[in-house]
């Protein structure tokens, strides 16, 4: 048997050891293999993870330049259009992803601080153009009232009937500018200028219409029961809401549409309807025109137009600060109504008519009892010429409320006629006469006139009636006018 030599066998064993160390090794480089391609796997994640971070990071950081340019292009100009034009809307967000993020509340956030600011400045701006208009208005208003009353003494020094009749159109034309800058001036918190004393409700409402151009087309129709009277701190407060109301309605109706205004009692107060047949008002400018009637808010002048309309605005105030109320709603007639309710506490008083009586120029009150001032007593069986003039026409819907005949003038000997020296289509002039004293003044008022028989007055209003029927077949027989012929007449 061949031994295997000593040396062979360390170099076996030695080759044995070898190759499982490098078993060993082998498998141990296999795991590591394994290990790194995992965390290769790992990071190539991670890296992809974080490039799509980077990439909606980027994506939102563009979105929020994007809403920040939106609200500084977009979003604030149009809130400074809206506090001027509350019907002007803003936009919100451009991206609905920001909604409820701290980017929105943020956004949100700089709209309140800029609409809080823009307020204040147009509140301290507006307060400066009214205080100026208000220290204008004052003493434009003085000059107006001292230019009144120097015409009106020279209506009295001149006795030229054409000298009259130019100082009577520049007395108009003051009084027309005179409401103009009181309107304004009640707008900026001035004090209306005038102080009267306790006034009936119907001479007040006279007074109102005749401040205004077209004051022939209002009709007055009194239904007051008892003589009531406005206190003297809210006479001029009421006449000039009146007054703008009347000024809305010939405004906003044609030059041959009539404006009723009609004089109710209830159980505790008074009202003054004005009605029109004008274009009327749509629901927004109704309402519009009851915020600014309510006086609840204080109202800027760049709130009323341009030009600024001042009427509303400025019954607005007056209702504020005397305590009446104004309504306006549409008219059955398919206009516009608006209503002026005086509480009767404290606004309304009861004056003594034998103490302090109305005026001929106010409408007649019809209550029971009281006479007609333009009525006289006829004898059995003579026609009045209102009944025998014919009625006019009416609307079949709505009957306009009848307008109350104007009252007859008092004869006053201070006044005689002018000699018949006229043009055509004019109404006979008077001039006046001399003056005289005031016993003589008080002895000829209480002289009473010659009573007259039962035939003398029925033959009076016979002849009235027939010159009434002659002059009415006149004008409908006699053809109408060219335009040239008018316009010299």
């Amino acid at each position: 048997m061949t031994s295997i030599p000593e040396a062979l066998l360390w170099c076996l064993s030695a080759g044995t050891a070898a190759a499982v160390v490098l078993a060993a090794l082998s498998i141990r480089a296999r795991g590591q293999r394994a290990d790194l391609r995992s965390r290769l796997t790992t990071a190539e994640e991670q890296n992809s993870a974080t490039l799509h971070s980077n990439t909606e990071l980027s994506a939102r950081l563009r979105a929020t330049e994007a809403e920040i340019r939106h609200l500084a292009e977009t979003r604030l100009p149009d809130l400074t259009m809206a506090l001027a034009h509350p019907h002007v809307p803003v936009p919100g967000l451009r991206d609905a992803r920001f909604a409820g993020t701290d980017a929105d509340r943020a956004l949100s956030a700089v709209l309140e601080q800029v609409s809080d600011a823009i307020t204040k400045e147009r509140a301290r701006v507006d307060a400066a153009a009214q205080s100026t208009l208000r220290g204008a208005t004052t003493t434009i208003q003085a000059l107006l009232y001292r230019l009144q009353t120097a015409l009106q003494e020279m209506q009295h020094r001149y006795d030229d009937p054409d000298i009259a009749q130019d100082l009577l159109n520049a007395d108009f034309l003051n009084e027309q500018a005179l409401r103009r800058v009181q309107a304004t001036g009640v707008v900026c918190g001035a004090w209306p200028g005038l102080t009267r004393e306790d006034s009936y409700l119907a001479e007040l409402v006279v007074g109102a219409t005749s401040r205004l151009r077209g004051y022939d087309r209002v009709q007055i129709s009194n239904q007051l029961r008892d003589p009531v009277a406005v206190v003297a701190r809210a006479v001029e407060p009421v006449a000039i809401v009146v007054t703008e109301l009347l000024a809305n309605a010939l405004h906003h109706s044609h030059r041959e549409l009539p404006v009723t205004l009609t004089l109710q009692q209830g159980n505790r107060g008074a009202s003054v309807l004005v009605d029109d047949y004008g274009v009327g008002m749509h629901d927004d400018e109704i309402k519009a025109a009851m915020e600014l009637l309510a006086g609840e808010d204080d109202v800027l002048l760049t709130q009323l137009g341009d030009p600024p309309r001042s009427g509303f605005a400025a019954a607005g105030q007056l209702v504020r600060q005397y305590g009446f109320g104004v309504h306006v709603e549409p008219s059955p007639y398919g206009g516009v109504r608006a209503v002026v309710y005086i509480p009767g506490d404290p606004l309304l008083t009861v004056l003594d008519e034998s103490a302090q009586p109305m005026s001929v120029m106010a409408p007649q009150p019809h209550r029971s009892g009281v006479p007609d001032r333009t009525a006289s007593v006829l004898p059995t069986g003579t026609a009045s010429p209102a009944a025998a003039a014919p009625a006019p026409s009416a609307p079949a819907a709505h009957a306009a409320p009848a307008a109350p005949a104007a009252p007859a003038p008092q004869r006053d000997d201070r006044f005689e006629a002018a000699p018949p020296v006229q043009q055509e289509g004019e109404l006979p002039r008077r001039r006046r006469r001399k003056p005289v004293s005031e016993s003589e003044e008080s002895a000829e008022r209480t002289a009473s006139p010659p009573p007259r028989s039962p035939e003398e007055t029925g033959s009076r209003w016979a002849a009235l009636q027939r010159g009434t029927e002659s002059g009415r077949a006149a004008v409908q027989s006699e053809p109408p006018r060219s335009p040239e012929g008018n316009a010299q007449s």
